[in-house]
């Protein structure tokens, strides 16, 4: 977060003839590095490691970064008037370091944390498996505590204190909290990686490719099976198989130039088992649901760029003396998203249990449906607000002027907050659907896919704002998102544009809900009698 918040001030960077031009790499970076890390994970690290590797990393960044802040080496002199001097090459090597250092440092982090804190329930005990539902629930509550900090305590230390103390503090938090992590590790419940993702689901695809020719088995039971070797990369139940790409099952026909001898490992580039087939077939499936949740980010990213542009025209005066930062409006968002989290999880959940019998009252599912319709409801009030300031703007002859409008900034606090309710819905039920319908060996790949959907959520925001300017030029070089005046523009077209889409959008997720199948698997529990005469635990074996 405070990696965000320096790109946000530009420090250094600001000084810098086009300084700025170089962000989007450190944004670019940020958004691939998860998916860096989750292949080390699941590949050959673990995520115990790969969490402590990464976090070490970022403790540098950040350690760095503050240095810069302290040391007036490491910085330009304060500006005198409007003369700032630019920094040199050696203050500009420092702080891009220090932000690649926090960026891979987060790769390693972001996939991970969530994937290892569930790791901690065991599937295999139905106590526990049904329980991660309010794991997800708390670990996003607890991040946007600490989000909700980051953007009111620390941006204010930091920009009446000092950068040096607004950084060093983090740093001190980051220096501590993994130090408690790395104690705690007798006491985690650790998986052992498994070896490349990527690996297996290129030699399923090779395999299919090669026998693609080959007829279909008559029964899908004369498909290659070897628990034995499965076994690293099923430890929590073995995949079953399903109807659906019958082209993929053709990597499991096993032909004569296949045939093997007992315990002969096969030639994996031309037979799988069907569990390995199964989980390229997890991954397919879960493509369409995962593009669906990239609009629900187009549409947030508008609250760091129009909405807060709204916020600076308006009234923000809570007394003569004070007004409220417009950045600060997206404490309405946290405070909104944490609301619903509590609520959701102390009355909904229990409520809703009574009606379905789902241990989580509703599946993933529904929940991101629900908050695909919530952020659509969202971005419509934004545009008949933006009617609302335009119309005072109008009354008071400001159109054509920079001078703050006479209406009130609350009156954005209902996009805020309806986009806070939705995102406490979708973007939870993103991750709860990422990792249970996630192959096993594949958990951290399939975190760092929530994390990549939110960049690409912003790269489409970006490239929207783009045709929009293109498309809507006027022959006087007016268009609807105007950079000089919003007045001018017309940024309830915007709005609604992204509601249109996002209607299609939820349109399209229906459908891939409806046709979705879920992960079949066969789970191993085991489960202790009652009987005071036999405490010999039972295993079960359990289709879901």
């Amino acid at each position: 977060m405070q990696m965000e918040k320096m790109e946000e001030k530009g420090v250094h960077a600001k000084r810098q003839k086009g300084g700025m031009v170089t962000m989007p790499f450190i944004f670019g970076t940020a958004s691939l590095t998860p998916l860096i890390g989750a292949f080390c994970a699941d590949a050959f690290a673990g995520r115990f490691w790969t969490i402590t590797v990464a976090s070490i990393l970022y403790q540098i960044g950040m350690t760095s970064l503050t240095l810069s802040a302290i040391l007036p080496n490491l910085r330009p002199p304060p500006c005198k008037g409007d003369y700032c001097k630019e920094a040199n090459t050696g203050q500009l090597a420092v702080l891009y370091a220090s932000l690649l250092l926090t960026a891979l440092g987060s790769g390693g982090i972001r996939p991970c944390v969530v994937a290892f804190g569930a790791d901690q329930f065991d599937e295999t005990d139905p106590k526990q498996s049904t329980k991660t539902w309010k794991y997800f629930n708390w670990y996003y509550f607890v991040m946007g505590v600490s989000i909700l900090l980051a953007v009111t305590m620390l941006v204010y230390v930091q920009d009446n204190v000092g950068w040096g103390l607004g950084l060093g503090i983090p740093s001190i938090a980051m220096f501590l909290s993994i130090i408690a992590f790395i104690v705690g590790y007798p006491l985690y419940r650790n998986l052992d990686p498994a070896g490349s993702p990527f690996t297996r689901l290129l030699q399923v695809s090779v395999a299919a490719f090669r026998k693609r020719k080959l007829p279909m088995v008559s029964d899908p039971m004369l498909l290659y099976q070897n628990e034995e070797l499965d076994a690293p990369i099923s430890i929590g139940g073995k995949l079953l198989h399903t109807k659906h790409m019958k082209l993929l099952d053709k990597a499991a026909i096993v032909t004569e130039e296949d045939q093997l001898k007992a315990g002969q490992t096969p030639n994996l580039w031309r037979l799988n088992t069907v569990h390995r087939v199964e989980e390229l077939k997890s991954v397919i499936r879960m493509g369409p649901i995962w593009a669906a949740g990239i609009l629900l980010i187009t549409a947030y990213a508008q609250q760091s760029t129009f909405s807060l542009q709204q916020a600076k025209s308006m009234d923000r005066h809570l007394s003569k003396s004070f007004q409220i930062p417009a950045g600060s409006m997206s404490v309405f968002t946290m405070t909104s998203m944490l609301t619903t989290i509590a609520i959701y999880d102390r009355f909904f959940v229990p409520f809703a249990r009574r009606f379905t019998g789902l241990e989580r009252g509703i599946t993933f599912l529904h929940r991101m449906g629900i908050g695909f319709v919530i952020s659509i409801l969202a971005t419509l009030v934004a545009g008949f607000v933006e009617i609302k300031r335009k119309h005072v703007a109008a009354a008071n002859g400001l159109l054509n002027s920079h001078e703050s409008i006479p209406i009130s900034v609350f009156w954005l606090v209902p996009q805020y907050s309806l986009h806070g309710i939705a995102e406490a819905f979708m973007s939870i039920g993103h991750l709860e659907f990422f990792y249970d319908q996630a192959p096993e060996s594949m958990r951290s790949t399939a975190m760092a896919l929530f994390w990549t959907a939110i960049s690409f959520g912003n790269y489409v925001s970006t490239l929207l704002v783009t045709l929009v300017h293109k498309f809507s030029a006027g022959p006087d070089g007016s268009n609807w998102l105007p950079d000089n005046n919003l007045n001018k523009g017309k940024l309830e077209y915007f709005y609604w544009l992204i509601t249109l889409m996002q209607a299609i959008n939820l349109v399209y997720y229906l459908i891939c809900a409806k046709m979705y199948t879920f992960k079949p698997i066969q789970i191993h529990t085991k489960e202790v009698s009652d009987s005071k005469d036999d405490g010999v635990a039972v295993e079960l074996t359990n289709k879901v």
